[in-house]
């Protein structure tokens, strides 16, 4: 078997991967430029491990003669054309639960950074221990118990943040149109049928969606003007679920109260972008009421283990026994092509 990866994020050699493929050879590039992998590379795949940079589009999927499946390292799958690779017989699959519980804490703890003012504090005493020791400077600091903490995307990690926040004292509702009313996970949490009616009861939102053509700019200019004034928004999805520049002047007016955000629609950023620019003005007006981080909210070392691994061992299922799993194409494909014994 012939593993390509196009857009390694891995130091060093595939060692986790080999792992479950360890009879595998594999063809590791570290590029988002298909062009910079010689066709003859993508023909030799039997499989192939993608990461978050390299682009499967359909010009991609042509070169791909020989590969039966296509692995995303991580939750997201939006950078892959599924129906082209269904179209040419390949399966796409992605890893969904290897940080669930990263992302979940990480949503939590940007909340808990702007609710208990930890910025602001870290950052006055840091310039000022003795001027900036004011416990009253936090903008945004308000008891959690009672205050509605508002999930978009109630799936694997939108749960696991519910029960967090829960556990905090939150009152906690979602909106979730792929969700059953009478899922058992998830009835004991407020459902909204209409996310702009949950927007204006919810003092946090927090975004658990995956990217795809209806959430791109979801919270936008329109959304945001739907927010309950003041409140906070946290997103630890996918940065083009929200637009930035309407979220920096929103919090500019007083409509959004501040953000914290893992993610951004261009990473790494433009340091010109207008919300970056403003983040980095020293001291910065959105002191206190922004926090950005690398996208890192799916990090940890033990995550980023069961990441590899899981890929890869998702990858050997399929190849050496034909067992598939987490296939997120296979409603494009005719009945009978793919096996049924998908295991989850």
């Amino acid at each position: 078997m012939r593993i390509l990866v196009p857009d390694a994020q891995f130091p060093g050699a595939p060692d986790v991967e080999r792992i479950p493929l360890a009879e595998a050879e594999f063809l590791v590039h570290r590029t988002a430029d298909p062009l910079k992998i010689p066709d003859a590379v993508w023909a030799r795949a039997d499989g192939v491990l993608v990461w978050h940079e390299m682009t499967i589009d359909r010009a991609v999927a042509a070169k791909l003669s020989r590969a039966r499946i296509v692995v995303r390292h991580g939750v997201g799958f939006d950078n892959i054309d599924l129906a082209a690779c269904a179209e040419r017989g390949i399966a796409v699959c992605n890893v969904p639960d290897y940080g669930t519980e990263e992302v979940a804490n990480h949503a939590i703890a940007m909340t808990l950074s702007l609710r208990r003012g930890l910025p602001t504090y870290g950052e006055m005493i840091s310039i000022d221990p003795v001027n900036g020791w004011r416990w009253q400077a936090a903008p945004l600091v308000k008891r959690l118990t009672g205050q509605a903490f508002a999930i978009v995307g109630m799936g694997r990690i939108g749960r696991a943040a519910a029960a967090r926040a829960k556990a905090f004292g939150f009152d906690v509702a979602y909106f979730d149109p792929y969700v059953r009313a009478d899922d058992p996970e998830t009835v004991s949490y407020l459902r909204f049928e209409n996310l702009y009616d949950m927007l204006g009861e919810a003092d946090i939102v927090s975004l658990h969606c995956p990217l795809t053509r209806e959430t791109h700019g979801l919270i936008g200019e329109g959304a945001l003007s739907r927010f309950k004034k003041g409140a906070l928004l946290v997103n630890t999805a996918r940065g083009a679920v929200v637009d930035t520049t309407a979220l920096l002047k929103a919090i500019e007016t007083g409509q959004v109260g501040g953000a914290a955000l893992d993610v951004l629609p261009q990473e790494p950023p433009d340091p010109d972008d207008p919300l970056v620019a403003a983040y980095r003005l020293p001291p910065s007006w959105l002191a206190g009421r922004l926090i950005l981080s690398p996208h890192a909210a799916f990090y940890s070392p033990e995550s980023w283990h069961d990441l590899r691994y899981k890929a890869a061992e998702t990858m050997a299922m399929f190849l050496k026994e034909n067992r598939l799993r987490n296939c997120v194409n296979r409603n494009l494909f005719p009945d009978g092509i793919l096996p049924d014994n998908e295991k989850t």
